[in-house]
């Protein structure tokens, strides 16, 4: 379809930025015509906290004006949505929190600042799990955001707003967070693209920290392409993040070139378990074989301790947040109790203003870390975190990407996990090993279940590998028709 066959918001950011610089259409058409989207379809979804549709025209407007003067932006005109733990100068940033409500921050996150100096047009910030702690939106301190292929069902977590959004053509592509999946998972399950970068390619200046050496800024976008032209803008060093690699961020769409010859991918036998429901492992091996039939060659490998990264990530990501998130006290942002006790003031703030979760992994973390156990559980975690990162680079020496699930199953209905924690936890056990051993994955659509719903194929790259997952996932995703399609929402016109 050409842009003058097809509604504006089914256009995937490559296609709206050659119409935009063919002059086919103007950046105000674009963003009304995703303003509207929103309108139409955001009731039923949630998939927005905060639209800022009138500043968002005003973007659109002052691009247009850049355009005719000669400015050619990469991103020049361009609707995106942020997930909204990523902070937004002077636009309300929640972090999915009550105890954040009404706050704005008076800066923008690197990632933020870099695409508005690329030309972003900000449409608003998204739902999210309270403070990205949650595999399915239902932990956000607001409403449930819903799966666009399924309304009774979750978008996935913890980036649902942002896969959501992306789905339902309510933003042409979007930024989230990825601490234990939380970017793969609900590309997945709402059948667009997700990447979760290596640890250090992208700053986290600006992100509000859940565990520090495990979150990534990722992208959600409706194919690779998109996802490989956004990483590219926010790639790179950030002197305000020490934990940013000083190394040259390459051409990733140079990587798309539609070939896999050669290309040896790795299947881990570990990722293939019982309790997995079957329509996922089918469409995964049979995205496999398409890459085998494409000229990869599919090399099996075991990732052994894969088994011990749930508990593993269970104790470093919240030993990690119980630290990170002594800062919500009501004295200096956000909510306050208003006691006159300070400490009781401190108290009754994070009582009142943290949900069941965050309160959750906070006294699991501060458990963990407390005196007498530190070395049963933290420091035996962080030792065994090691173990599983060699099992990755050992298998890095014999392939050049890992394929398997993204997701051990399809969506699951709204509140059907939500009495039992552990079974939620473990819809991120193909996920978390990645964010552990610092290495880079992507999710792509690769097939539905007999219910209709979306199947994600997880590509696993070694540190800094954006380019082989990349080049994997544009090649697959070129000999099939999954990320063409859509969901269809009751009484919207698409």
């Amino acid at each position: 379809m050409t842009v003058a066959t097809q509604p504006l918001h089914q256009l995937t950011v490559h296609q709206a930025r050659a119409a935009l610089r063919a002059g086919e259409i103007s950046a105000v058409e674009l963003t009304q015509a995703l303003l509207d989207r929103i309108r139409a379809v955001d009731p039923q979804i949630k998939a927005y906290l905060t639209v800022t549709a009138e500043q968002a025209l005003e973007q659109a407007a002052l691009a247009d004006r850049r355009r005719q003067e000669g400015d050619d932006a990469p991103l020049l005109g361009i609707p995106l949505a942020i997930k909204d733990v990523l902070a937004t100068r002077e636009i309300e940033t929640t972090c999915g929190s009550k105890i954040l409500q009404g706050f704005k921050p008076p800066y923008s996150a690197t990632t933020v600042a870099r695409l508005q100096a690329a030309g972003m047009v900000l449409l608003g910030k998204t739902n999210t799990d309270e403070f990205a702690m949650g595999s399915s939106t239902e932990n956000s301190g607001y409403f449930t955001t819903h799966n666009p292929w399924d309304l009774s069902r979750v978008p996935g977590g913890s980036s649902g707003g942002s896969a959501a959004a992306v789905s339902a053509g309510a933003a042409l592509a979007a930024l989230g967070t990825d601490t234990g999946g939380s970017v793969r998972q609900p590309a997945a399950h709402c059948s667009v693209v997700g990447i979760k970068p290596s640890y250090g390619r992208v700053s986290r200046y600006g992100l509000a920290s859940y565990g520090s050496s495990l979150d990534q800024v990722g992208v959600l976008a409706k194919d690779v392409a998109d996802a490989a032209l956004l990483l590219g803008i926010i790639a790179g060093r950030d002197p305000l993040d020490s934990t940013t690699l000083d190394t040259p961020v390459p051409d990733y769409g140079a990587a798309l070139t539609g070939n896999v010859r050669g290309l040896r991918v790795g299947l881990p036998a570990e990722y293939f378990i019982d309790g997995m429901q079957p329509e996922v492992e089918a469409a995964v091996r049979a995205a496999v074989a398409q890459l085998e039939a494409m000229g990869a060659q599919i090399v099996p490998i075991h990732l052994p301790n894969t088994d011990k990264a749930l508990p593993v990530y269970y104790l470093v990501a919240t030993a990690e947040a119980s630290a990170n998130l002594s800062r919500y006290d009501g004295v200096r942002f956000g909510y306050s109790a208003g006691d006159d006790s300070m400490f009781e003031n401190i108290r009754r703030t994070r009582g009142e203003g943290f949900g069941p979760e965050v309160k959750r992994r906070i006294m699991l973390g501060a458990y963990a870390l407390s005196a007498g156990y530190y070395d049963a559980y933290y420091l035996k975690a962080q030792q065994v975190r090691t173990l599983i990162k060699q099992d990755f680079e050992q298998a890095f020496q014999q392939v050049d990407v890992i394929a398997c699930p993204a997701t051990p199953t399809t969506a699951f209905h709204i509140g059907e996990k939500a009495d039992n924690p552990i079974e939620m936890y473990l819809s991120d056990i193909f996920t978390i090993s990645v964010n552990l051993s610092g290495m880079c994955g992507i999710s792509l659509p690769c097939g539905f279940d007999d219910a209709g719903l979306p199947i994600g194929l997880q590509l696993i790259g070694p540190h800094l590998g954006e380019e082989s997952i990349l080049r994997a996932a544009h090649a697959y995703e070129q000999s099939s028709t999954w990320h063409s399609r859509r969901p269809t929402l009751t009484g919207v016109a698409d």
